[in-house]
């Protein structure tokens, strides 16, 4: 655990709200960025860029006339162009604009050309993205990707017989010649055929000398990473823990943990687990989770929320840029697929509606990956920062697909829509999304 982890672990509802905050302030500081740089390329002047709403803390004026300002509610922020009624930019400040030569209106946002509003107003999302794809890729550079023959970079403390060393190549297990780490497949079916037990025979090369030592499953019931709000979270496991038995019976791998989750049908478990040489009893409840398949849809399991892992780190070299931020970019679109399944399977009463979480789950979710080190903090806020970019696509007025919509109007028909059109349908968008937000809200006080 980083310094982060450590902080966040010990810091409670504080820490939680301080967590949140640094994640949302930084997903909408580029959010907005996007909207004020792409508009100040497209010729449009903002006079506004501000984080947080209400009373101002600080500002300063650019050379540009801009004012940049923090403010007190760190909720989100905006830019406010030149010409705007409001920072939503849901009219024209028609006193202002009146009063304005046709170069000065050419650098409002309501004077500048279909071309710009619109690349202007769809940067913001695109910014989002760039932001998750540039995080997902730099992650993956860090991490690399495990160099062939699969090498022990590091070992993680284990219960039972651990006579493996860093360095050693491992050429087989149990008599199983091993296959490359980076096919996954493969490597899940050798894990698949291995005998389960505590101790198993490892063929490694040790400084050029083959030998056989002895060393757990490689896959045991180790966590590598805890889900936010799960049953393992609120019971107290940490990353590291191992569980070696479950309802007194003893277990040697992960996936014998994961047949007694599965069956438990939501029965409580009770659970022995092996912490830096101390067996601790714990009892959890396995929660019933959304998850989805293969072909799009969802299915129902029963999970205690950790993610398992090998015992040992594989050794790793760098991979190539393109090949890390190809990765990233696919990690982007994933997410947004899962949320349009998710969402879409929400709407057909397929999951339940409590899988929508409002800003306490949220803030929840924001302490909980900081606790679990700066890694996985920034791996949030870049999961997070892809959410809030598909969303603000959404085809609702208030929103900048809303205003997209209002663009393609004004394209087909060249003209843009009537005004008490677009005020009503922007008074309906911010009734959908305030109601939105409220359901959401319940779902994070009354959703299991």
């Amino acid at each position: 655990m980083d310094i982060l982890g450590l902080i966040a672990s010990t810091g409670g509802i504080f820490y939680t709200l301080i967590f949140f905050v640094i994640a949302l302030s930084i997903i909408v500081a580029v959010h907005e960025y996007g909207h004020y740089i792409v508009g100040r390329w497209s010729g449009i002047r903002a006079d506004v860029f501000s984080v947080g709403f209400g009373p101002v803390l600080a500002s300063r004026v650019d050379r540009r006339g801009t004012r940049w300002q923090l403010a007190a509610l760190p909720f989100g922020g905006y830019v406010k162009f030149a010409g705007d009624a409001n920072a939503a930019s849901a009219g024209a400040d028609k006193g202002v604009l009146s009063e304005m030569t046709p170069e000065e209106r050419r650098q409002t946002m309501h004077g500048a050309p279909l071309w710009a509003r619109s690349a202007t107003v769809v940067a913001g999302p695109i910014f989002n993205f760039i932001l998750s794809l540039t995080i997902f890729g730099l992650v993956f550079l860090s991490r690399g990707v495990a160099t062939d023959p699969l090498t022990v970079g590091n070992l993680s403390p284990m219960p039972g017989t651990l006579e493996l060393q860093i360095g050693d190549e491992i050429s087989a297990v149990a008599g199983m010649p091993v296959p490359s780490y980076q096919d996954s497949t493969a490597f899940n079916d050798f894990l698949e055929g291995l005998p389960l037990g505590s101790d198993l025979t490892y063929s490694v090369n040790r400084d050029g000398v083959v030998r056989d030592v002895l060393a757990p499953f490689p896959y045991p019931a180790m966590i590598t990473q805890l889900v936010p709000q799960s049953a393992a979270f609120a019971a107290g496991l940490e990353v590291g823990d191992v569980i070696i038995a479950v309802d007194g019976s003893p277990i040697s791998a992960f996936s014998e943990l994961k047949v007694a989750v599965e069956g438990s049908n939501g029965r409580e478990l009770a659970l022995q687990v092996w912490r830096d040489g101390e067996v601790l009893e714990k009892a959890m409840t396995p929660r019933s989770v959304d998850e989805p398949t293969g072909g799009g849809g969802f299915q129902s399991q029963w999970r205690i929320g950790i993610v398992g892992g090998l015992f040992f780190e594989p050794a790793t070299e760098a991979p190539g840029v393109a090949s890390a931020f190809a990765q990233g970019t696919q990690q982007v679109f994933r997410i947004i697929e899962g949320s349009v399944s998710g969402l879409y399977h929400m709407v057909t009463g397929a999951i339940s509606s409590c899988n929508l979480s409002g800003p306490i789950g949220i803030a929840q979710t924001s302490g909980q990956m900081a606790s679990q080190g700066t890694t996985s903090f920034i791996w949030f806020v870049a999961v997070l920062s892809t959410a809030v970019g598909f969303l603000n696509l959404f085809p609702i007025p208030v929103l900048d697909g809303g205003h997209l919509v209002f663009h393609a109007y004004e394209a087909v028909f060249k003209r843009p829509p009537p005004e008490k059109f677009t005020q009503g349908l922007m008074a309906a968008g911010l009734t959908v999304i305030l109601s939105l937000m409220l359901f959401a809200l319940y779902n994070d006080i009354f959703c299991p």
